[in-house]
């Protein structure tokens, strides 16, 4: 049977975080239906496992990552974990879309997730939530494993300290960070063998993939936007906020500079973004790994906000689309970030998702990219 791209999308943390009126999420039905309208066949979601191995069914207390952005809570928030998590994937599997499982680690009122003192610790933490999962009789939905979101970032492994210790984001490729993986993944599979395993990457220089091997994963997960290549080039010719990326004077930069920035050189910023594409096309191919991109192709942050157009945004990520559809090395692709509900100039938007999702769909890939693990896990 012919395997194609499938076409995925990103709902973090916001499944659950953001449930208050108008947020979204507040009726599970309604967001399914919408997502499966699109064309998208699976999502990625937090599963919580550091919270859930902790305590599964406590009510937690969630600090917000960040007030200007609109993924998850804006404020602090409460919610409950069990059985909220096998609910909504049993929801999921009504609706016949698979779960991709992640987790960006959030911060709690007691920062649990500081008790991740090893890589033995989380894949323990990531065992508890399998086992609920397989208890519920729902392991067959979950698609794969990402240990931890664009490792080792220190908003979401705050635990984990590097050797260097500067060695920031996007740093995986040092030995103590490609130790660590290796010893997560190995433990939690001694449990779970049949699920595809990885750690998801953020950085914009694929030469790492050449040389550093990841035989010990299933798949490389790699987020990649036209904006942060080049040294993050788009950005500096937007301006950059004195006081970081996440805030509301870098919205207000982008208010005032980004389409035009874009306008000024489109032509040169479509290219950068499918020469970055090609680049870890071939990367994947030395790796011999399929590739998955759920967070993907334009700009990393966005919303709904005045002099901010979706129009160049959705150009950037049809291009995205199109050029890794062409190099039949994504075995899962996103359609951007902002492929969910709260975003609603991107979700109302329902003819440009399903031209993307329909390209990938279309989208036949090589038998030898895809093993027999992954072929069990799409029963194929």
């Amino acid at each position: 049977m012919n395997l194609h791209t499938i076409p995925i999308t990103m709902w973090d943390f916001s499944w659950i975080e953001r449930r208050w009126s108008g947020a979204g999420f507040e009726d599970w039905d309604k967001a399914l239906s919408e997502l499966v309208e699109r064309g998208y066949e699976a999502v990625r979601i937090d599963a919580f496992p550091h919270l859930i191995a902790k305590d599964k069914d406590k009510e937690w207390t969630l600090l917000p990552v960040w007030y200007s952005n609109d993924w998850g809570s804006p404020y602090i928030n409460r919610v409950r974990l069990h059985p909220e998590l096998i609910d909504f994937i049993r929801k999921c599997k009504e609706y016949n879309i698979k779960v991709g499982l992640s987790t960006w680690y959030r911060e709690d009122e007691d920062d649990v997730r500081m008790e991740i003192t090893s890589p033995e610790k989380m894949a323990e933490n990531w065992k508890a939530v399998l086992d609920l999962i397989s208890d519920a009789g729902l392991l067959d939905q979950v698609l794969y494993v990402d240990l931890c979101n664009e490792w080792p970032g220190d908003i979401w492994a705050p635990y984990f300290e590097n050797d260097p210790k500067d060695a920031g984001w996007g740093a995986w490729y040092t030995e103590k960070s490609m130790e660590y993986m290796k010893k997560a993944v190995n433990k939690l599979r001694e449990s779970y063998p049949e699920i595809p395993m990885c750690f998801s990457m953020d950085n914009d220089c694929v030469d790492y993939y050449i040389k550093n091997k990841l035989d010990f994963f299933d798949l490389i997960e790699h987020h990649i936007w036209m904006v942060k290549l080049n040294e993050s080039e788009f950005y500096r010719n937007v301006g950059q906020a004195k006081d970081g990326r996440y805030t509301e004077e870098a919205y207000h930069l982008l208010s005032k500079n980004a389409l035009k920035v874009y306008e000024e050189k489109k032509e040169y910023w479509q290219q950068l973004l499918k020469d970055g594409i090609k680049d870890l096309a071939d990367a994947s191919k030395l790796q011999d790994l399929p590739l998955a991109t759920t967070e993907c192709w334009g700009i990393v942050d966005y919303k709904d906000y005045p002099l901010l157009s979706w129009d160049w945004v959705k150009d950037l990520c049809e291009i995205g689309v199109n050029s890794a559809c062409d190099s039949k090395r994504w075995l899962m692709a996103g359609t951007s970030n902002f492929a969910c509900p709260q975003f609603v100039g991107m979700w109302r938007d329902v003819e440009w998702h399903k031209r993307l999702t329909d390209k990938m769909k279309q989208t036949v890939l090589p038998d030898d990219l895809v093993n027999e693990k992954w072929r069990k896990r799409l029963s194929l």
